[in-house]
């Protein structure tokens, strides 16, 4: 093998032209040159695929002994190497921002979501250029990068079509190739998708058999073969990142009856079978301990029976979610395996960013709008059972209940967002590599963290840490290479020390030893007081003979527990974490947390052919009076399709023209709609359609009065009943001229949407009776955290 002549650790590398004799006439004999060589990483650097699954915890693949099918899993593992002690942060976009950079998730600024960013360090929710992600770094070493799936760290007043685009994946991320979805969650069946920075539609529709994350695997695999076919002696960095299992959980229902009935003894029995599972894999101790349930989370014999059939369900349907993600994760390995390179491919399969989401309700829910717009009293149990049969289909956007959550995390205390316990940051993991792993089927107990992925990568590729990036001089990584457990399942483990942190909930591991605290319940957003940081309660376990943390030994080593703390400490300095964060109101309001917001004032003028701007990028209109005026040119024939719309389905409304008249429909969760239509064509040539919405007042999500306008002159008027206080959509839009998504109204369909005149300008305007201040802001943090 050559020695590595080129110097990689500033990036991208310096052109060092060679010395020599330059010759006047090009066909002297003495004319030589060097070939052009293109760049390449250093002989034998492995393909890399990191599949990343979405809020699955620890007990809920079969892999780890959960109930949920993936068999693509299991492969891998029986060839591989099952982590047992891997760790994520406890929530999405910092595990995502972790992993990508290998650094500490407060050092890169994702101290928490995007959507609770502040102008502190630790949670800006901004990357700095000290510390370049993974795939920038195997891109300059001579790697082909791709991303496929949901990308959740992007600024939010950076998420619009216009960016700007330094956090997206393939403008600084480092990916040359990005396919997927720009937030925390998206429809399945209807998603609002980029190609690179440019938003696309879905290529067809859920009647056509459409799903994202079939969608995302035909990407990935036409890409991977793309590659291979064009650069065989290059390797690739493929991410593959679905937003599945995040809610809603969406399913072809053939996926989910695979598992009726397996759930009818209800999340107590089966956090004990699963745990019965767990042990006879092996893939946890003998000597662990089953964690008792907590008061906050119900027993399932304490459920309402008439809601026990939907609570079934809801896991049928997640069960079937996970089984189904898998098998299409299965088609992606199955890709690199018929090009003959999965020898020499690392496959890192991470069963979940975070512990399973209990952010679904006590219940769970049909539509998590209801819930997020303080309508969730509309989803009785009697609601619940009507809508069990839809539970997964495109009518529905659903969570199951926190129950099933904890279930999910078998065998360890708590969930998603809590930091503190295992519950919450311990994620099953597999790593597969032929040619760098000889053990099959074996198990490593080493402590390691998703920090430690990038390193890994970098050592397995023969690549060093770069000093310095497109001019940048960077900070090391934080994370310690899993190289050296490949090969010893008996090696010392490196990685002995990490500190934890979200919302409050905290927690330092050192040798074996864990220091942790709860500071607050993920599915308690409102009410209730939250304790002052020194005055909460912190537990300490020795992980060397309590796997689960399931003895609490605080009150028998008092010395251990303080020198943990002090270390806590010490390690929250060094990373950013301070000052520790767990407002509510003032994280939630942009202007008190420090962040800025693309959209200000009480006016915005958009133009034909915009679309998929997100809730943030458009002036709300909600729990107030407001216009909406557009420019038209109508043909002779009449008009015809959407002048504007927001939202979708599950929500919003649009103004429209249906036979040639104007028309205004306000759809409140699916459940509701109201219509107001003109009463005569809209005039041919130059016409001003304007809706005018006079809000009732007096609070939240009233109605209001409509009246239409054909250029001043009254045209038509109606009522709206009620309206949406809080949110349209987690992941539906604003389009002018047509309609993306699902529709508003089933007067149109999305494809048959575009409005057939010309549009020169749409106008939206708010009046003067603002009651937005009414808006309780501890309701904002709660839908900011349930769309994670």
């Amino acid at each position: 093998m050559l020695p590595d002549r080129h110097s990689r650790s500033m990036l991208p590398i310096p052109d060092r032209p060679a010395p020599g004799l330059t010759t006047y006439d090009a066909k002297d004999p003495d004319t030589h040159y060097p070939p052009i060589e293109p760049l390449r990483p250093p002989d034998g650097a492995p393909n890399v695929l990191i599949v990343l699954i979405d809020d699955a915890g620890f007990g809920s693949s079969s892999a780890f002994g959960g109930p949920c099918q993936t068999p693509n899993a299991e492969r891998l593992a029986a060839n591989g190497l099952s982590f047992n002690r891997f760790h994520t942060t406890a929530l999405c976009a910092p595990t995502r921002q972790a992993l990508l950079t290998g650094r500490n998730h407060h050092s890169v600024g994702m101290g928490s979501i995007t959507e609770t960013a502040t102008s502190a360090p630790g949670n800006s929710s901004l990357r700095p250029n000290t510390k370049a992600p993974l795939a920038m770094t195997l891109k300059l070493n001579g790697y082909s990068t791709a991303q496929f799936g949901k990308c959740h760290e992007v600024p939010v007043w950076q998420s619009s079509p216009m960016g700007p685009f330094d956090a997206w994946p393939s403008g600084g991320g480092g990916f040359e190739t990005f396919y997927g979805f720009i937030g925390g969650e998206n429809n399945q069946w209807d998603p609002a998708l980029y190609d690179g920075t440019t938003p696309v539609e879905p290529p067809a529709t859920p009647e056509e058999g459409y799903h994202l994350t079939e969608d995302l695997a035909d990407h990935a695999c036409t890409w991977i073969r793309t590659q291979k076919a064009l650069m065989p002696d290059k390797p690739f960095f493929v991410y593959f990142a679905p937003g599945a299992t995040h809610a809603p959980h969406h399913v072809p229902p053939e996926w989910a009856d695979k598992y009726a009935g397996a759930f009818a003894d209800g999340w107590d029995v089966q956090r004990e079978r699963t745990f019965a599972k767990q042990k006879e894999l092996g893939i946890i101790p003998a000597d662990a301990e089953l964690t008792p349930r907590h008061a906050e989370i119900p027993a399932w014999d304490d459920m309402p029976a008439a809601l026990k059939p939907v609570l079934e369900r809801e896991m049928e349907v997640y069960a079937g979610f996970l089984e189904h993600t898998d098998h299409h994760v299965g088609r992606v390995i199955d890709t690199i395996t018929d090009l003959g390179i999965l020898d020499n491919t690392i496959i890192y399969y991470i069963v979940g960013d975070n512990g399973a989401s209990a952010e679904g309700t006590v219940n769970g829910a049909f539509n998590e709008m209801a819930n997020f717009n303080g309508m969730a009293a509309l989803e009785t149990p009697e609601f619940m059972a009507a809508k069990k049969a839809e539970l997964g289909s495109p009518s529905s956007y659903n969570h199951y209940a926190v129950g099933w959550a904890w279930a999910m995390d078998t065998p360890f205390q708590w969930t998603k967002q809590v930091a503190s316990h295992w519950g919450g940051t311990r994620n099953g993991t597999i790593v597969h590599w032929p040619n760098g792993i000889t053990e099959r089927g074996g198990l490593r107990s080493q402590f390691t963290h998703c920090i430690d992925i990038a390193p890994t990568i970098l050592e397995a590729a023969g690549l060093p840490e770069p000093t310095m990036v497109n001019g940048v001089q960077q900070t090391p990584m934080e994370g310690t290479s899993m190289l050296y457990t490949f090969a010893d399942a008996t090696a010392p483990e490196r990685h002995d020390l990490q500190y934890f942190e979200m919302f409050g909930n905290r927690g330092l591991y050192y040798k074996g030893w864990s220091a942790v605290t709860k500071h607050r319940t993920p599915w308690v957003m409102l009410g209730g007081t939250l304790p002052a940081f020194d005055d909460d309660v912190w537990e300490l376990y020795d992980g060397r003979i309590d796997y689960s943390q399931a003895h609490d030994l605080a009150a028998d080593d008092p010395d251990m527990l303080a020198t943990l703390q002090r270390l806590w400490l010490i390690e929250a300095t060094k990373y950013n974490v301070l000052p520790i964060d767990d407002r509510g109101v003032e994280r939630a309001t942009p202007e008190i947390a420090g962040r800025p917001t693309l959209i200000q004032g009480t006016r915005q003028l958009l133009f034909p052919g915009m679309g998929r701007l997100s809730e943030n990028s458009v002036v709300s209109i909600k729990n107030k009076s407001f216009s909406v005026t557009a420019e038209i040119v109508v043909r002779e024939t009449g008009a015809q399709g959407v002048i504007i719309a927001q939202g979708g389905r599950f929500g919003g409304w649009s103004l429209y023209a249906k036979n040639g008249r104007a028309k205004f429909v306000y759809n409140v969760l699916g459940i509701q709609e109201f219509a107001v239509e003109a009463d005569r064509s809209i005039p041919a040539g130059l016409s001003q359609v304007r809706m005018e919405f006079a809000y009732d007042g007096g609070g939240l999500g009233k109605g209001g009065e409509v009246t239409i306008y054909y250029g001043g002159v009254a045209a038509g008027s109606g009522r709206v009943g009620a309206t949406q206080a809080m949110i349209f959509s987690a992941d539906e839009t604003t389009d002018v001229g047509y309609e993306s998504g699902t529709a508003v109204t089933p007067d149109y369909t999305p494809a048959g949407s575009r409005f057939t005149g010309r549009i020169n300008w749409v106008q939206i305007d708010l009046g003067d009776d603002d009651h937005d201040h009414l808006i309780d802001p501890e309701e904002r943090l709660r839908i900011i955290m349930a769309r994670q």
